[in-house]
């Protein structure tokens, strides 16, 4: 991994903690495949973090400028998809 995360300083440690993971977790999707659900809960803590959907885009945005990973794509496979369900992104 030869890039950054999108983060804000204004934000506590733990809170960077949970975006990195999120984005952590956009990776897994692509290089392995991830649950669903596990996805799901950490999108829901990263829109708990960056809940203005304007931020929200930009921030995806620059991830995939980074690391090529679409983020949007991978939380839209995840909500599309049903429980149980492993989502591989190709």
């Amino acid at each position: 991994m030869d890039y950054s995360y999108p983060i804000s300083h204004d934000w506590s440690t733990q809170e960077v903690i949970d975006v990195i993971k999120f984005f952590e977790y956009v990776e897994k999707a692509y290089e392995k495949g991830i649950k669903r659900e596990d996805m799901l809960t950490v999108y829901r803590r990263f829109k708990e973090i960056v809940p203005s959907k304007s931020e929200e885009k930009k921030m995806f945005a620059e991830f995939q400028e980074e690391s090529s990973y679409s983020s949007y794509h991978v939380v839209k496979k995840a909500r599309e998809s049903e429980d149980g369900t492993w989502i591989k992104m190709s």
